[in-house]
């Protein structure tokens, strides 16, 4: 069952992939090229020779964009499915969409939305070289924090139900969550390499365009997931069982 699940996850990313290239091919592609052009025009400027092209922005935007893109939600939904294995039936008694649905928002916060408040994406012009290590470190440093931090608060969710009941233990545990999250954000260093003359429309399109990328692509693996897996599973769709099936 768990392989069974594992594929229809991976197909879930590659239709999402589709979604999210068309979106950014469309939308994000333009943005790129401005602070591109943004870039070079700062450069000559300083005086400083152009930098070779070694791959093209014909072949960046087209078919370069399509394979990262794709790679990354396929596995993006390979794992999701994992996840959806070991919830289903253990954490969660909702229906099999109710489960992908819950399981894609959490992703979401924990994965894009809580690291990205802390370190927004960039578009070229914006960073240091010498600091792209470092920025790229704390990245990924404040992602697993969240999944972590999300994980213990779904447990003391849990456990506070049994006890204060579930919309009181509910709440608790998601306001545990928001000052954990803001207490490590708080003592993580902060980085701005932003240029005093940066186009401030330029880098607030490109960071929501970032962030609506995400959104296309775990509102579409949730989705699309969640029909694959009912089907999967036999569960009829909002039926809440008290002993759901446990995968494995």
């Amino acid at each position: 069952m768990v392989g069974k699940l594992l594929l229809r996850g991976m197909l879930a990313g590659l239709i999402a992939g589709v979604l999210m290239f068309a979106f950014a091919h469309t939308f994000g592609e333009p943005l790129v090229d401005q602070a591109i052009g943004f870039e070079e025009a700062a450069a000559q400027a300083a005086g400083e020779a152009a930098e070779p092209e070694l791959v093209s922005r014909t072949t960046q935007a087209g078919i370069g964009l399509f394979t990262g893109i794709m790679a990354y939600s396929i596995a993006v939904g390979g794992l999701f499915a994992l996840v959806f294995a070991f919830v289903q039936g253990r954490v969660s008694s909702l229906g099999a969409r109710g489960t992908s649905m819950v399981i894609a928002l959490a992703a979401f916060v924990s994965v894009v939305i809580v690291p990205n408040i802390k370190y927004p994406a960039n578009p070229p012009a914006v960073g240091s070289p010498d600091t792209i290590g470092v920025r790229t470190e704390l990245f990924f440093l404040m992602i697993v924090v969240a999944i972590a931090a999300l994980i213990a608060a779904v447990s003391l969710g849990r456990r506070l139900s049994q006890r204060f009941g579930a919309w009181n233990g509910t709440v608790a545990a998601g306001l545990a969550y928001v000052v954990f999250i803001g207490l490590v954000q708080y003592l993580l260093p902060a980085i701005n390499e932003v240029p005093e003359n940066y186009p401030a429309m330029l880098l607030w399109n490109f960071r929501t365009t970032t962030i609506g990328m995400h959104v296309i692509l775990w509102a579409a693996v949730g989705l699309v997931f969640g029909v694959f897996a009912e089907r999967q599973l036999g569960v009829p769709a909002g039926v809440r069982r008290s002993a759901a099936p446990v995968l494995h």
